[in-house]
């Protein structure tokens, strides 16, 4: 599904001119074969199999309301302009990567964004959708109905954008790619056990970016980086439980991922031209290579930390950077660096953790105690709240 699903919407999207016709048909078309191969079994060709019944279920509702409008407008019925087959590709262009720009355009709001792609690019049910983004179905469909006749209305292109308008336009592509790899690992009610498939379609999407434009360092800096992070996942917990990277069994950690992120990387520093995603997985490396938390070269990731705030100097990314500067031996300009950022992130229980932890180095328990407790209040995750019950005994 991940390999057929996009391509056959944005090959009937092309050629039906309408991102809704070829959605559903491709929907309906995947139920179809749910229930046929159950019964006879998978076919030799399945992307075929789903292409031919997409385009008929896309035919079959394009007659339908051309019939519709006609039997509105009472008029007499024309030669029927019954769109051809999609052509196939030329090998040029993945078909996906038009599809992507289109779902990830700045007119359509972050959340319809998100459920847009997972649901025309990725090939998700509204179910799996909602599951995902921790919202529920009528709301999650509502999102994508509203999503795709925004598309149509506004006639917002299904295209890669020009030079220009790229970088921009790239940048929203993979934030909506990060996005979804982290809403793998943070589920309210959940545990530390990520959500493996969502996981991995977010480094299967990366990886069809960084296929589809090799020129374009940033899109191979964040495959690097969920890669490197993919590679962490059996060290990261543990029966449930969140395993800090400081306490990580490191040879647990895939070292294939990691070659094959380091490749990503290197790939993206050829270019010469850095960005904040090259930059956070050359951050990434450098926990990757060090053989124990106490080997991390820390001075070299504050420098790299530095580097990125000129690209990113959001709240979450000086709150890691406090983090650095702790462990280089200035807990105390850490955490005048934490306070500064209360009024982004105080309804953030990330903020009051790092803050406890500052504040526990400074000798302040009590301030310690009460900042742990605020991020308990915050966190639905199940495996952080344990990590923090565990630290204030509560």
């Amino acid at each position: 599904m991940r390999e057929q699903s996009g391509r056959i919407v944005g090959a009937l999207a092309r050629s039906f001119s309408s991102l809704d016709i070829a959605e559903e048909a491709v929907a309906e078309a995947v139920e179809e074969a749910l229930r046929a191969w159950r019964k006879e079994g998978i076919p030799p060709n399945p992307g075929a199999w789903l292409t031919q019944a997409a385009r008929r279920n896309a035919l079959d509702r394009v007659r339908r309301e051309k019939r519709y409008r006609e039997k509105l407008a009472g008029m007499v019925p024309a030669q029927d302009p019954t769109p051809s087959a999609p052509e196939a590709s030329s090998g040029e262009i993945d078909e996906r990567l038009p599809l992507l720009f289109g779902c990830c355009h700045p007119a359509l709001a972050p959340e319809a964004q998100l459920a847009l792609t997972l649901r025309a690019v990725c090939g998700l049910t509204t179910a799996q959708i909602a599951r995902a983004t921790f919202s529920t179905e009528p709301a999650t469909a509502q999102r994508i109905v509203r999503a795709k006749r925004k598309i149509g209305a506004t006639g917002i292109p299904l295209r890669i954008p020009d030079a220009t308008d790229r970088a921009v336009r790239l940048d929203i592509v993979l934030t909506i790619v990060s996005v979804m790899y982290n809403e793998a690992h943070f589920v309210g009610g959940g545990d530390a056990t990520a959500d493996r498939d969502l996981a991995d379609d977010a480094v299967w999407l990366a990886g069809v970016v960084a296929a589809a434009l090799p020129r374009e360092p940033e899109a191979h800096g964040l495959l690097a980086l969920l890669l490197f992070h993919r590679a962490r996942e059996s060290a990261r917990s543990v029966d449930g439980d969140l395993v800090l990277l400081v306490d990580q069994d490191r040879s647990s950690w895939d070292a294939s991922l990691i070659a094959r992120a380091r490749v990503e990387l290197e790939r993206a520093a050829r270019l010469h031209r850095p960005g904040r995603w090259q930059l956070q997985a050359a951050i990434a490396a450098c926990h990757a290579d060090a053989d124990t938390a106490a080997a991390t070269d820390w001075r070299q990731v504050l420098v790299l930390y530095d580097l990125l705030l000129g690209y990113d100097a959001s709240p979450v990314v000086r709150l890691n950077r406090a983090v650095a500067l702790d462990q280089v031996g200035a807990p105390a300009a850490a955490l005048t660096e934490v306070d500064a950022l209360e009024r982004d992130l105080s309804r953030a229980h990330l903020w009051h953790a790092v803050r406890a932890h500052l504040l526990r180095r400074l000798g302040r328990d009590d301030e310690a105690l009460a900042a742990d407790l605020r991020a308990l209040e915050l966190t639905a995750n199940e495996a952080e709240r344990r990590l923090l019950a565990a630290r204030t005994g509560r």
